[in-house]
């Protein structure tokens, strides 16, 4: 079975130095999602078809399967000339079945495909085109059937009476046809039509005439036949496959508060009782554990949540939380931050590939970054991980059950061993033994009127003098 994605189109109303098929919905470009589907559907060889932004295409198609073969449309002719040069790019002509889909209709799925290819093999069809009726069928070609139902053709709008033009059924362009016939009929192709271009629909006209059989497999979900030609379509597209999902992970046990504020990818997993709270996306391959609460207001990017984990108002990429952590509100996970079960990451917490152990905290005001925080560690709040000094970065380690304290700099390279403690306000420069005192700062020494000396006339030496004023009456009245 082979399949042949259409990607050579222009895309002019997308307004974009980005070629239309590679804009995203649901973590996925269009032209990734129809490869997933042709892919889901058991194809053997994938022929993807690129001409307009081509090299942005290829790459793209190349980093996602580099099996998949490509075949160049310098000049776009019509579909049919598309589906010419995807044949002539494989080695010998396909014998077997030939799914002909697009790169631009993203919600168009591997389990629709399947039924089609079921449907034309069950009726013995040399063709079998995906359908579907709508309210308003303007711009479609329609599907013209004979008196017994059978398909005798398809009709471009532009090429249609207006009997033809009242018809509601319409060509998805989305087609399954015998490998040998495809090749031939396609070889035949003319252009005497409105447009001038070679149609692929034109093949229907040609099975019918020598007596083969061609048949449509009618489609209830007319969203799966959608193309996008504008950033409206995209969004529309995007915000009808985000319902999906979502709806998809309530039927399977997931919370979701708020649907409508909730966006989820179409590579995120979710277990049974996950709770979702309104403003979440959970984006990329994002993996949360039963019992987890994400949000609100989080946004998660290649994150794995442990079970019974609670993220709260965070933002992440790249990173892991433990199982029964706590992070949030208000943290910010960096790519390769990783927190051990039960630990927490705090509010106004920023970490960069680091590792923060089992039961360890980072409770609020704090920046960690390439650090490893053993067991049961306490980080105090205003706490900076200075590792990095102008050329390289460097680590730091905090060793098990250490307790640092509040407005702390650490260093790097710097060891605080197992159990050791360090005073506040400290600057630590150099490793700290197990279970020892680490103090840096001096004795205070308080310089009496300086502020009447070097601030004279501001509101601080008023209230300065009002304040040594008030002590000077009390003592006389003593």
């Amino acid at each position: 079975m082979t399949a042949i994605v259409l990607a050579a189109g222009a895309g002019t109303r997308m307004k974009s130095a980005r070629a239309k098929v590679l804009h995203e919905i649901a973590g996925r470009t269009m032209l990734e999602h129809a490869l997933v589907a042709v892919a889901g559907a058991g194809v053997h060889t994938t022929v993807a078809v690129v001409g307009h932004d081509r090299e942005q295409v290829s790459e793209a198609i190349t980093a996602y399967d580099p099996s998949i073969v490509q075949a160049v449309q310098e000049q776009q002719n019509g579909t049919g000339h598309a589906v010419h040069v995807a044949l002539e790019s494989l080695d010998s002509a396909p014998d077997g079945t030939v799914i002909v889909t697009y790169a631009d209709v993203p919600l168009l799925s591997a389990q629709t495909l399947a039924e089609l290819l079921v449907s034309h093999r069950a009726a013995g069809h040399t063709v079998t085109i995906l359908t579907a009726e709508v309210d308003d069928p303007t711009g479609y070609g329609r599907i013209l059937r004979g008196p017994d139902g059978a398909v005798t053709a398809i009709r471009e709008h532009k090429d249609a009476s207006d009997d033809e033009r009242a018809v509601r059924e319409i060509n998805s362009g989305i087609l399954v046809v015998d490998g040998g016939f495809l090749t031939a009929a396609v070889a035949r192709l003319e252009t005497d039509n409105a447009q001038g271009e070679l149609y692929l629909t034109d093949i229907v006209g040609k099975a019918v005439a020598e007596g083969r059989p061609v048949g449509a497999h009618v489609l209830e979900d007319v969203w799966q036949t959608e193309g996008v030609n504008d950033r409206a379509q995209l969004a529309r597209l995007g915000a009808e496959l985000n319902r999906r999902i979502t709806a998809h992970w309530m039927a399977e046990g997931v919370t979701i508060v708020d649907p409508a504020t909730t966006w989820i990818d179409s590579a995120v997993t979710l277990e049974p009782d996950v709770t979702i709270l309104p403003g979440t996306q959970l984006l990329g391959a994002t993996a949360v554990a039963r019992g987890a609460t994400i949000g609100p207001d989080t946004t998660l990017r290649n994150i794995e949540v442990g079970t019974g984990a609670t993220v709260v108002r965070t933002h992440g990429s790249d990173a892991v939380i433990g199982d029964e952590a706590t992070v949030g509100p208000y943290a910010y996970l960096r790519p390769g931050a990783e927190l051990g079960a039960r630990g927490k990451i705090g509010t106004f917490v920023e970490v960069k590939n680091s590792t923060i152990g089992e039961g360890a905290k980072v409770p609020h005001l704090t920046y960690v970054g390439d650090a490893e925080i053993g067991e049961g560690a306490n980080i105090g709040a205003g706490t900076i991980f200075a590792n990095y000094d102008g050329v390289n970065k460097h680590r730091s380690t905090i060793g098990k059950h250490a307790k640092t304290s509040s407005n702390n700099t650490f260093v790097a390279p710097v060891t605080v061993g197992d159990g050791a403690f360090t005073g506040a306000g400290s600057t630590i420069r150099e490793d700290v033994p197990p279970g020892a005192l680490a103090v840096s700062a001096g004795a205070q020494r308080n310089i009496e009127g300086w502020v009447a000396d070097k601030r004279p006339d501001t509101a601080s030496a008023r209230a300065a003098r009002a304040a040594q004023d008030h002590a000077a009456e009390e003592t006389s009245g003593e």
